[in-house]
């Protein structure tokens, strides 16, 4: 099945289950194996993007395979025709999970479907306040208080000099074995107010805190401190800045899979990349 799930970051240790911690999966998997006796069985879930603590998503997407069983209890799972019951079982996760988590579509996955694997595209947002008084209390979770102003014209110019197949080694948390080759789609900053502004991120694959190093440097740009080259500089030393924009700021917005007829062989693809960039 693949479901749809959108969550408030705030009060959770990021997406990926960790003993002792809050975390999104682990919530997630636990309202999933609450079916009633005989009905399914849940196993771990797999999603489009793992996303750290405090960062927000309102189109994340997981998969989980189930296992539809027989007998009486199997009532509650499915419908007079013996299909699964996806709207009552979601409802059913949705009792079950904390209000900052929410299950908002549940469907049968098409063949070949992986969330993580097939996936070509993620989107991500970042809002940040550049009000001399900081944040909008009712956004103040979402939303980065700068208090600088920011200048959208500096800010755009330097996040175009980034777009494209690069190696973001500078804006990336090194994992061994890990590549830091990814391309880059969309990165564009716009003003939604009088004193908030938006980046809108898109790119096949993020590495590690890419899309927050990526915001640090341009609200640098923004606020006059560094020069507009300053960004495409880092990307082409390979050096990694310190420069990192905080967490609550951030949200994973949708991500995008090719038509149903495709997703087997981008999954493979997908994999075989990974597999080539970890041996190499």
């Amino acid at each position: 099945m693949r479901l749809d799930v959108s969550y408030d970051g705030t009060q959770f240790s990021g997406w990926a289950r960790q003993p002792g911690r809050r975390t999104v999966q682990g919530l997630l998997e636990e309202a999933l194996a609450k079916q009633p006796p005989g009905a399914a069985v849940p196993k771990s879930v797999v999603v489009a993007g793992r996303t750290d603590a405090g960062v927000h998503a309102t189109g994340q997407v997981v998969h989980v395979d189930v296992v539809p069983l027989s007998g009486p209890a199997g009532r509650l799972a499915v419908d007079e025709h013996g299909i699964l019951d996806l709207e009552r079982m979601r409802h059913r996760w949705n009792r079950f999970l904390p209000g900052d988590v929410r299950v908002l579509d549940a469907r049968v996955a098409p063949e070949g479907f992986d969330a993580r694997f097939s996936a070509v595209r993620r989107h991500y947002r970042y809002r940040v306040s550049d009000a001399p008084w900081g944040v909008d209390p009712l956004r103040r979770f979402d939303t980065l208080a700068w208090g600088r102003p920011l200048s959208l014209t500096a800010m755009n110019q330097a996040s175009e000099a980034l777009l494209g197949l690069r190696d973001f080694a500078a804006f990336c948390k090194q994992r061994e074995g890990g590549t830091t080759i990814r391309e880059l789609q969309r990165f564009t900053w716009h003003r939604i107010d009088e004193h908030v502004v938006e980046a809108e991120v898109s790119a096949d694959a993020f590495c590690h805190s890419m899309v927050r190093s990526l915001v640090g440097a341009m609200l640098l740009v923004g606020d006059g401190r560094r020069p507009v080259e300053w960004p495409a500089e880092l990307l082409r030393g390979r050096v990694r800045d310190s420069a990192v924009a905080p967490a609550h700021g951030l949200t994973l917005t949708g991500v995008d899979y090719p038509p149903d007829e495709e997703l087997a062989a981008r999954a493979e693809q997908t994999r075989n990349m990974r597999a080539t960039s970890e041996a190499s």
